[in-house]
């Protein structure tokens, strides 16, 4: 049986074919990748090319025996698409392009989407990072979110969408990037030593209890 984790794909509502989900660190793409996706997408007739909420493009409709020799021609390695583990960093422009950034998501988001991306965690686990407080990258439904904001950046933990959301709690405010990182690290950390199989963080921080969850990860 074909490991989708592995393959980096999605078995489609056929249960026949597959979408491939290229990891696109930050949601930035160069020239030269989107004409190997074209080429791609021409070669293998793909029946659609989506642009995901997660700022990632999937293209679907392989079939199983493609899916080696796509990846060989895109010429980059499956990313995290799905499975118990940190899925793509979901990022706003920040201060690179954005006129309201107050931080520089981008590169807050580089560190963390290098660090994080496809580590195993007890269940799936979303980042989002907002360059100012209108929250682009919609970290109030993230496990992990940073808001940049004039004296730094406002840390949330808790967040997620689905069938039972959950709203994202402040855990910290006022950090630089460095403190933020350090931030990150104590959290996922913490939730993979810690953390129940398909919990997720925020549903386990209601069992663990928020006072003592902050004493954990501030102390």
């Amino acid at each position: 049986m074909l490991k989708d984790r592995e393959k980096g794909v999605v078995l489609q509502r056929d249960k026949k074919t597959y979408a491939i989900v290229p990891h696109v660190p930050l949601g930035l793409l160069t020239v030269d990748f989107l004409q190997k996706l074209l080429e791609v997408a021409k070669k293998y007739e793909v029946k659609a090319i989506k642009i995901t909420s997660a700022n990632r493009i999937a293209l679907i409709g392989f079939k199983e025996e493609e899916l080696d020799e796509v990846w060989e021609d895109l010429g980059v390695v499956p990313g995290a698409a799905k499975g118990l583990c940190v899925r793509s960093v979901k990022v706003c422009p920040g201060i690179t392009f954005c006129r309201l950034g107050q931080q520089d998501s981008l590169n807050l988001g580089a560190e963390l989407d290098k660090r994080y991306h496809g580590k195993d965690l007890p269940t799936k686990f979303k980042i989002g990072v907002s360059g100012c407080v209108n929250d682009c990258a919609e970290t109030c439904i993230k496990d992990l979110g940073f808001i940049g904001k004039p004296k730094g950046w406002t840390v949330t933990v808790g967040g997620c969408g689905g069938a039972r959301p959950l709203l994202a709690r402040v855990l910290a405010r006022n950090l630089s990037t460095e403190e933020a990182l350090k931030i990150a690290e104590k959290v996922i950390n913490f939730y993979e030593e810690n953390g129940k199989k398909g919990l997720r963080l925020g549903r386990f921080i209601e069992k663990f209890g928020w006072e003592e969850f902050c004493k954990k990860i501030l102390e």
